[in-house]
């Protein structure tokens, strides 16, 4: 667009020269067009493109590229209106770089870890479906700095009693930061433990109980060869994914020691956590659950019995999502993995800032009519 200047001859005229403006095509001081402008926008949401790819394709710079579409981007995120109709809120820690810097504050990069709040409400997926089925938003809400109770109580505090009031089910990992600020500032919140960290702590279990029988047995850590080394990756999996060669590999190594019996029990342990939360009736599995409530504080396998501790420390939130619909966190982590790819196709960030508003904008929490 080749901008014309016009001069005033009126000698009363006090501007006497202006430029011809035009806002709808491009903002007045504009390196680009506001088309090209949410153009590129939409290539990095929705084509995973780089900053620098589309500065080959304007045939200009990083700068000139990212100073043109940042004012959009922090205009967006400043709309508090995003914030609006959530009722099911995640949360998770999330690693954006892995090198010791600065603060923030003194001009570095900041925590190593950041805390981040998705909405994960849920909606019909479609208005006339008569079916009624309902499908996850997972909207990323916003990026804070520090892996914390603290970091995530003082997001909250910095939205408006509406928006808190309305938060009908908190999703978390098992991090009693979290569960303290969702007790502090979400009173009629129902908090739900995510189910995929839950099963992680019984496999966990299961891998220490196998890594001490072992030591025990042999005298050394697991190596190649050893009965127990070669079902370490078995004992992991479901019970129903194992093939009849698996099963009499597994059998094998479980007859090879009289010791290796505890660890099949502690593997019969951890496998009730899965028909729990795989079980078509909720009503069935919570039953599942609250037995292994009960039986894992009586186990005498020291692992198995802290595992029952710990659940026994998280007892609401553990049966709460038999209650809720199967809640879960799982938005959460699909939100996290999206954001990862787009920090490897950027190579990376240094400047906590821009790395804010590319994953608000990847992972959905901004929203205008341009992006439809």
């Amino acid at each position: 667009w080749r901008k014309r200047m016009w001069r005033c001859t009126e000698p009363a005229c006090e501007t006497k020269a202006f430029t011809e403006q035009h806002d709808d095509l491009a903002a007045s001081r504009a390196l680009l067009t506001t088309r090209a402008r949410w153009w590129a926008i939409g290539q990095l949401r929705r084509e995973h493109a780089s900053v620098r790819g589309l500065c080959r394709q304007f045939a200009t710079t990083w700068n000139t590229v990212w100073g043109s579409i940042k004012p959009l981007l922090e205009d967006m995120a400043a709309d508090e209106t995003r914030f609006e109709n959530v009722t099911t809120l995640g949360v998770d820690e999330h690693v954006w770089h892995h090198v010791s810097t600065k603060p923030l504050e003194d001009g570095g990069r900041g925590p190593k870890e950041l805390t981040g709040m998705v909405d994960l409400t849920r909606s019909l997926v479609s208005a006339g479906d008569p079916t009624g089925k309902q499908r996850v938003r997972a909207l990323l809400l916003d990026l804070v700095p520090g892996r914390s109770g603290a970091a995530y109580k003082a997001w909250l505090e910095a939205r408006n009693k509406q928006f808190r009031d309305g938060i009908e089910v908190a999703t978390l990992d098992p991090f009693h930061g979290y569960k303290n600020a969702i007790d502090d500032q979400l009173d009629d919140a129902v908090a739900v433990l995510e189910a995929f960290h839950v099963v992680k702590l019984g496999t966990t279990a299961l891998d220490q109980v196998r890594r001490r029988v072992q030591q025990e047995t042999l005298g050394h850590r697991s190596r190649s060869g050893d009965s127990l080394y070669g079902i370490r990756t078995m004992l992991r999996a479901g019970a129903e994914r194992l093939t009849d060669k698996q099963w009499a590999r597994f059998e094998k190594a479980i007859a090879a020691d009289d010791a290796h019996l505890e660890v099949y029990v502690a593997w019969a342990c951890s496998q009730q956590l899965r028909p729990a939360y795989r079980h078509p009736n909720l009503a069935e599995g919570k039953k599942i659950a609250e037995k292994v409530l009960a039986s894992f504080m009586t186990c005498p396998i020291p692992e198995i019995k802290r595992l029952g501790k710990t659940l026994r420390q998280w007892r609401e939130a553990f049966l709460a999502y038999f209650d809720t619909g199967r809640s879960n966190n799982g938005g959460t982590e699909a939100i996290n993995g999206l954001i990862e790819l787009h920090r490897r196709v950027a190579r990376g960030f240094r400047n906590y800032d821009n790395y804010r508003l590319r994953t608000l904008l990847i992972g959905g929490g901004l929203t205008s009519p341009h992006l439809k």
